[in-house]
């Protein structure tokens, strides 16, 4: 009987596997015919491209029907050997050559640049948003890579990679640029279908992006730079151009500047051992413990993001004594490498599944993935752990407002900290709603407040800032319901927590 029950067990576990893979065999065979639909309605210019995107959101679908669980078994996650991650100073030890410009016409700087400023409050692409001396982010990249062009008389091409939400409004801007000692090129994130959560077919009804499908589309995340830079053509064009590496980081991280050190570092490897990806890391602090972070994993350095920890790790995860450093997503990449892989269909990436809410209600999921993720599909793989100061984000106006302060001093597009701020810390601004939008929140600052000798400032409810203010230590104004306080010109707060209600008026 035991036997029996046992084979009965088997053939009924047996028919479960069938039946769930008959499931997803029809799940892709429907997802397949209504992307074909879709295809039918593409303007004729753009089916080409559109039909590319779907061949890779096709693979993306496959993998998120054959995948279940945590991609990640905890019991395999060791610390990195040690070797495998250099500090930079040790880097920085070596020097530089006296031939700067040979290495620097070897390279092309890539920044991320689909995103929007809805975040912050803005409309079009987020790196037009202005954040020191009227200088966008946009601004501040070119003038970086032209100083570089100018001081060391060599050819750095900046490559844009823009999303379908951002590609109209940045080429406009672009002319502005031709002037400047600095070729730009750009190309186009793909553009996936957003997915109904219950049907697990397509939201969109046809190719077009207004009416009833504005919100039918989305960019796949950064990790498909590797595929969109391939198909757009122009991987193979600097290859051609002899650049053998690319420098990639978020347009938002303003400490995110060509690294004379790091490069030389690259260049220098004996051909066979040559890194091929280099992530810079840095040291977590209590702000960074979402981060992702690099661990051994089946004897592979590799990217570990919060989103793959199972549930009950989680806090072991955000631990700043096990896993002491995150990824600030700055990425030294070799060309011919991403060519190689591309083109044998090697990079690996976990799948990222972004759930949302429409504006109707309507509940999606987004599959993306991460730029960084595809570092274990590399060879000869580094993780170099920078200072503070090359991971400089500007993700909220409480980011805005450190770096438009004197706490940072700016020399041909890049920031670097005051020397008159005697602690190297970066203070720990928290703005509240009120500040929320850029708009906003300048109009609550009549000046930038002198910040250098600030360590924490919490602002929350209807408060304004007149000239001239200067904080000091720790700051908290809170200004409750139905309040309002107004910090009044030339004020001195230090070590202050300022509550109630504060009116200046005019009279």
């Amino acid at each position: 009987f035991k036997l029996y029950s046992k084979s009965l067990q088997k053939t009924k576990n047996h028919g479960m596997v069938e039946f769930q893979e008959k499931l997803r065999l029809q799940q892709e065979n429907s997802m397949h015919t209504e992307l074909e639909k879709l295809l039918t309605t593409a303007k004729p210019s753009e089916a080409e491209i559109s039909r590319k995107d779907f061949e890779g959101f096709k693979k993306l679908f496959h993998r998120f029907l054959q995948e279940k669980g945590p991609s990640v078994d905890w019991a395999k996650i060791q610390r990195p050997p040690e070797d495998s991650i250099q500090p930079y100073e040790k880097i920085k030890l070596k020097g530089l050559p006296a031939d700067v410009a040979s290495s620097l016409n070897k390279l092309a700087v890539v920044k991320l640049n689909g995103g929007l400023g809805t975040s912050m409050g803005c409309k079009g692409p987020k790196s037009l948003i202005s954040v020191r001396n009227e200088n966008t982010f946009l601004d501040l990249t070119v003038q970086q890579i032209e100083h570089l062009n100018k001081s060391y008389n060599a050819d750095v091409p900046l490559v844009l990679m823009n999303s379908f939400n951002t590609d109209e409004d940045t080429k406009k801007i672009l002319q502005k640029y031709t002037h400047h000692r600095v070729k730009i090129h750009t190309f186009n994130q793909s553009r996936y279908p957003r997915i109904n959560k219950e049907s697990l077919l397509p939201v969109a009804t046809n190719m077009g992006l207004t009416g009833e499908n504005e919100e039918a589309w989305y960019p796949p995340g950064h990790g498909d730079i590797y595929t969109s830079f391939y198909n757009s053509g122009l991987l193979d064009k600097l290859i051609t151009e002899g650049k053998e590496y690319i420098f990639v980081s978020n347009i938002d991280n303003l400490g995110a500047t060509v690294d004379l050190h790091i490069l030389n570092h690259l260049m220098n490897q004996p051909s066979d051992k040559r890194c091929e990806f280099v992530m810079e890391v840095t040291d977590k602090t209590r702000a960074d413990v979402k981060g992702g972070t690099l661990t051994q994993y089946d004897g592979k350095l590799r990217l570990l993001e919060i989103a793959q920890v199972p549930k009950a790790q989680v806090d072991e995860f955000k631990s700043v004594t096990k896993f002491k450093i995150f990824n600030t997503n700055n990425l030294w990449i070799s060309l011919p490498a991403i060519k190689r892989l591309h083109e044998k269909n090697g990079m690996d990436m976990e799948i990222i599944l972004n759930p949302k809410t429409l504006d109707g209600g309507l509940n999606v999921i987004q599959l993306e993935t991460a730029v960084g993720a595809a570092m274990k599909s590399f060879d000869n793989v580094l993780g170099i752990n920078v200072p503070r100061s090359r991971f400089l984000p500007v993700k909220t106006t409480s980011d805005l407002l450190l770096v438009m302060s004197n706490l940072y001093s700016m020399n041909a597009g890049s920031l670097t900290m005051s020397p008159k701020r005697e602690f190297p810390t970066t203070p720990h601004v928290k703005l509240g709603s009120s500040f929320t939008k850029v708009r906003d929140f300048l109009k609550r600052f009549e000046s930038i407040p002198d910040m250098l000798e600030l360590d924490h400032l919490t602002v929350s409810g209807d408060v304004t800032f007149g000239k001239q203010v200067t904080l000091k230590g720790t700051v908290i104004i809170i200004a409750n319901h139905g309040d309002r306080i107004d910090i009044p010109a030339g004020a001195m707060l230090e070590n202050k927590i300022v509550s109630g209600n504060l009116r200046i008026l005019d009279h």
